[in-house]
C-alpha cells in the first residue's frame, strides 16, 4: 500500500496528513483520467481503497486480488483509458441482479469530482421491484412508469423512493474513504445530484451545500409544517399522502415522489468542500426522523 493510501485509510480529517497520490513512477496524479492511463492492476489497487470495509469483512472479497470468496469472479472496476470515468460494481455472485455496492464517479471540467451514482444493497434483504413496472419492464427507478404496488411494499418496509433493497448502513464508511481519496488528488470539491428528497437531506448530513435548489428545500420544509401548502395536500388521496408523512424525511420523500410538488424533483445540485462541513440543514427539526 502506498503512503498516500495509508493516509486515506487512517486520517480522521480528509485534508490532514494526506500526501498526494502518486503513480508507480512517483509522479503525482490529479484526476481519474490520469489514473485510468495506468495498467489495470495499478488502477484496481488505487480504486479498491474507496471500497467500504464491509465488502471484505462481511462478504469475504480478497483485499489484494478483489476476487470473490470462491474465486469465481472479481470486483468489476471499469476505468476506461482516455476517459475521466470510474465505475465499480461489487456482486456476491456474478449473475446477481443487484450489486452489493455500485458507484459511478467522473471528472468535471472544473477540477472537481462528480459522485454520479452510489448504490448500496443488502443482498439478503427482500427485494422490491420499484425499478420495474407491473409488466417487468425497466422503468428508470420509477421515473418513467411507476410500480405502485411495489412502491407501497417498499415504503411500508421502511425504504426510501428508488430503493430496491434495504441498505447496509455503510455509506458513512464509503464516503469517508472517498473524500480522502479525492483529497489525495488535490481536488477540493465533490459535486452530486441527489436522486430524491431523502438523498438530499442525507447529503446535508455529510456536509454538502446546494449549488441550486436550496431555496426549494427551505420552501418544502416550510410548506410541510401544519397549515402549509404541502401539509394540506397530505389528504390521504393516495397511500403516499398520509398526514403523518410530513414529520419524517422518508415520508416527505415518498410524497414528493408521488408528485405532491407543483414541479418535478429536478435540477437539485449539491457540492461539498473536501474536509469541511457546510452546516446546512433544510429540515432542522431536532425531533426529525427518517
Amino acid at each position: 500500500m502506498s503512503r498516500a493510501m495509508e493516509d486515506i485509510e487512517n486520517s480522521e480529517n480528509p485534508r490532514t496528513a494526506i500526501e498526494h497520490l502518486l503513480d508507480p513512477h512517483g509522479l503525482p496524479l490529479f484526476s481519474l483520467m490520469e489514473i485510468n492511463e495506468l495498467e489495470q492492476e495499478a488502477k484496481e489497487t488505487i480504486y479498491a481503497r474507496i471500497l467500504p470495509e464491509i465488502v471484505f469483512t462481511r462478504f469475504g472479497f480478497d483485499r489484494n486480488t478483489l476476487l470473490s470468496p470462491d474465486r469465481t469472479h472479481k470486483i468489476e472496476v471499469i476505468a476506461p483509458e482516455g476517459l475521466g470515468l470510474l465505475r465499480i460494481s461489487v456482486k456476491r455472485e456474478s449473475a446477481d441482479i443487484d450489486s452489493i455496492f455500485f458507484i459511478e464517479v467522473a471528472d468535471t471540467h472544473f477540477r472537481q469530482l462528480e459522485l454520479s451514482f452510489c448504490l448500496i444493497n443488502d443482498p439478503d434483504a427482500p427485494r422490491y421491484n420499484v425499478d420495474r413496472d407491473q409488466h417487468g419492464r425497466e422503468n428508470s427507478f420509477g421515473t418513467l412508469r411507476r410500480n405502485i404496488a411495489e412502491e407501497i411494499k417498499a415504503m411500508h418496509a421502511g425504504l426510501s423512493p428508488y430503493q430496491v433493497r434495504r441498505g447496509l448502513k455503510t455509506f458513512k464508511n464509503f464516503f469517508r474513504r472517498f473524500e480522502r481519496f479525492v483529497a489525495s488528488l488535490g481536488v477540493d470539491i465533490i459535486v452530486a445530484e441527489p436522486l430524491s428528497y431523502s438523498n438530499a437531506i442525507r447529503y446535508e448530513n455529510y456536509g454538502f451545500d446546494y449549488t441550486t435548489g436550496k431555496q426549494l428545500m427551505h420552501w418544502i420544509n416550510a410548506e410541510f409544517q401544519p397549515g402549509g401548502i404541502l401539509y394540506q395536500r397530505l389528504d390521504n388521496s393516495t397511500p403516499f399522502r398520509h398526514p403523518d408523512m410530513a414529520a419524517t424525511v422518508r415520508g416527505r420523500s415518498w410524497a414528493i415522489h408521488d408528485g405532491i410538488l407543483d414541479q418535478p424533483w429536478d435540477d437539485i445540485k449539491i457540492y461539498k468542500n473536501v474536509g469541511r462541513d457546510a452546516g446546512v440543514s433544510t429540515f432542522p427539526d431536532p425531533d426529525r426522523t427518517y
